[in-house]
């Protein structure tokens, strides 16, 4: 059974830690401390580090990490990373902890980030998405396009239901006060925000997610629901909202603004 460890780093980001109880993989280590902190304490073997994308609060740690536990970074072909790196594009299938981790290519935050898909994690599938899918919201567009970014969390949208969410930050109750704003009658979302203001307040992570949970509450994915086309058009009368990509940037540019 693999288990999934959240290790806070810096102000509000998830560096993920998998394992079976002997070996892990780490997710987007921006910060080395954390990692080695939990591999001494849980006495675990690291095999693998994978990496989403090429900001310095992903990938800080790598070096670092590596002069202690030496092995192979995972990282997507197209970025500049801390090399040596193994590079991987969409396609690509790594057996780590002895189970399938697919590769998913989703650009839009930068140009050649990718997701980590693993269908058998545990007793459901798990999605490590980086920065491009934030529970309520999604990443800025640094380096992409609205109409990359709205094809990749389309993409993430068509996953199964039960997949859970491994965010890289905890943006969660300030994305969600965002779709309150856009969505203030989604039932289902006021019933998510009072929920992770809970945990919060109690110091508890909001994540994971489910892309499930995700459909029914982040605006970034329902771009093709009335209301939320509604509210994106009445943000900025004046820019087209005729397709969901359109949409997807009237949102993108309203939430920099979000007070």
């Amino acid at each position: 059974m693999n288990l999934v460890v959240p290790l806070p780093a810096f102000s509000d980001n998830y560096i993920w830690l998998v394992h079976n109880g002997q070996q892990a993989v780490v997710v987007d280590p921006g910060d080395a401390a954390p990692v080695l902190q939990a591999l001494e304490q849980l006495q675990l073997r690291l095999q693998a580090i994978v990496l989403t994308h090429h900001h310095g609060d992903h990938t800080g740690g790598v070096a670092a990490l590596r002069q202690v536990h030496p092995c192979t970074v995972y990282g997507p072909a197209g970025e500049s990373l801390p090399e040596p790196v193994t590079r991987v594009q969409a396609g690509t299938t790594l057996t780590l902890l002895d189970q399938p981790w697919q590769v998913l290519h989703v650009p839009g935050h930068t140009a050649g980030h990718i997701a980590w898909y693993c269908p058998t994690l545990g007793a459901q599938p798990a999605l490590f998405c980086g920065d491009t899918l934030f529970s309520g919201g999604c990443g800025r567009l640094f380096e992409g396009t609205a109409e990359q970014m709205h094809a990749s969390l389309a993409q993430l949208a068509a996953l199964p239901g039960n997949t859970q969410v491994f965010c890289a930050h905890e943006y969660t109750v300030s994305n969600l006060r965002f779709a309150l704003a856009v969505e203030p009658d989604n039932v289902a979302l006021q019933q998510h925000h009072a929920w992770c203001l809970a945990q919060r307040e109690s110091g508890l992570p909001t994540l994971p997610s489910s892309i499930g949970l995700e459909r029914e509450i982040n605006p970034f994915l329902r771009c093709e629901v009335p209301a939320v086309v509604h509210a994106a058009q009445h943000f900025d009368p004046s820019t087209p909202a005729t397709n969901p990509a359109q949409v997807l940037a009237l949102l993108r540019a309203w939430k920099n603004v979000f007070a």
